[in-house]
This record gives structure tokens, sequence and C-alpha cells, in this order.
């Protein structure tokens, strides 16, 4: 090769380079940011929320506003994002529906991490703990889950309730009949006109509907650990969030929000 050539391929080799050097390098962070960026561009984070749990999840007639232990954490994340927040109402049947239909950025509803849901979605770290509990009357003389052996416990549609009694019963030899309603409500009214014998369901949720004549039983079971989900393909959204819930139980701040609606997370499995 004449020197004249050689000069002519590195001369050719060198603006390759610099040609290079000059383009910007798409990552994979990149890639996963922009879905942060998404939702800061729009301006608002849409929130999947419950309307009928108190304490974590509940629209106020009186106020005309959202409260609870997780419509906080949902402002919270907002504030971290400087964004707007906007919520949509759902049940244990709609939840999966507003993220598939891109209705809602996020689910935060008293939402169980089990495997077949973290299959679908994409699931945060746990912000809190509970434990199946059951809330009955008073007068039914029921003191124990023993106590339910051939009785009728209401559940909400949806949830993983029925499924984890039924776990326990095989367990424990005990057998029961269920009735499966839309609404928490509608299964508390249920307990209160004696329709059945119990209702079940996480006990800080059942704490929300306790009344002088019901009470919740002292044992519970299955430990039950909530996430905070989005679409499977958002996964720097659930980096965002873990890295926020691990913040904010580092100095304190989930704790206030527990204190703040009395909410006491569980902290032994009673499988």
């Amino acid at each position: 090769m004449t020197i004249k050539k050689m000069l002519t391929f590195l001369a050719a080799a060198l603006l390759l380079l610099l040609t290079a050097l000059g383009q910007p390098q798409t990552t994979q962070a990149d890639t996963q940011s922009a879905q942060i960026q998404k939702i800061q561009k729009a301006g608002v984070l849409k929130v999947g929320v419950k309307q009928d749990v108190p304490n974590f999840g509940y629209y106020s007639a009186e106020t005309g506003k959202y409260e609870g232990m997780e419509i906080d954490i949902a402002r919270k994340i907002a504030k971290s994002l400087d964004v707007k927040i906007e919520f949509t109402p759902v049940t244990a049947q709609t939840r999966e529906a507003v993220m598939d239909n891109g209705q809602v950025d996020l689910v935060i509803a008293t939402y169980t991490i089990t495997p077949e849901r973290q299959a679908s979605y994409s699931f945060s770290t746990p912000y809190y703990t509970d434990e199946v509990g059951f809330l009955v009357n008073k007068s039914s003389g029921i003191s124990n889950i023993a106590d339910l052996n051939g009785k009728t416990i209401g559940v909400s549609q949806g949830s993983t309730t029925k499924v984890a009694i039924e776990e326990y019963g095989k367990a424990h030899n005990l057998s029961f009949k269920f009735v499966q309603l839309g609404s928490y409500p509608e299964l508390a009214v249920s307990l209160y006109a004696k329709r059945i014998d119990a209702f079940s369901v996480d006990k800080s949720i059942l704490s929300g509907y306790r009344s002088e004549k019901t009470k919740i039983l002292s044992g519970g079971f299955n430990t039950q650990l909530y996430g905070i989900a989005t679409k499977k393909s958002n996964t720097e959204v659930t980096s965002y969030i873990n890295n926020l819930i691990n913040k904010w139980s580092k100095d304190g701040s989930l704790q206030k929000i527990y204190k703040k609606y009395d909410l006491k997370p569980a902290t032994t499995d009673n499988n």
C-alpha cells in the first residue's frame, strides 16, 4: 500500500470514528427512563384506587375527596414526579382492566402480590403487610375460625380471599360456604342483616367496617403483601417506585402514614 493510499484510509477511518462519537448513544437506561419522562410530560399521574375501603382508599361524599393511606402514597409519588394526580375508582374485578386499557399508570388498591399476578403485571416492593381476618356479629357466639365450620362467609368478587380460606379449611379439616359480592359495603350490610355469618378480607380493611355490634376475630392467617402495580413492561416505573418506598421506609414517612390512619402492618406469618 502506498503512503497516499494509507493516508486516505486513515482519514476515512478517523472520519467514521468522529461521526460515531458524535451520535447520541441509546442505552437501556435511556429507554427505561422514557417511561418516567412520559408521565412527567403528560403532567398527570393516573392512579386506580379503592373508593370503599376506609383507611386505605375511600371517597368522602362530605369533602368530595379521596382519603386513606393508599391515597396519601399516590399523592407522594405524584409530588416526587412534580405532576398532578388523577384518581380512578377500581374494584377487585376492574383493577387489571384499567391497566390493560391504559386508563391508569398505576394501581394502588389493596392489591395483593401473588405469583399469578406477577406473571402479568409489574409489582413494586410491598408497602404494607396484612393478614386475612373475619368480621362477625358479637351476638353470633363465634369466637374463633373453627366456629365458622359449615357456616357462610362473605368475600369480595375477584379477590384472593376465597381461595385462601379454602386452603386454610383443607389444612385444618374445616369446610365453608361462600357468598361473593361486588363491594365491601355490600358485604358489611349482609353481615349486619345476618345473611352471612362472617365477612372476610384483610384485617385492616375490616377495621373500617367494625361497629358496636361486630368484632374482628383475633385469629388470622395468610400474610398479604400489598404492592403497587403497573403494566408488565413498565419496569422503570416500578424501579422508580421501589426507590421511593425504600426511601420512605428508612426516613419514617410510611410509618407516619400508617399512624395517621391507625394502621398496624402484620409482622408475623400465621399460615
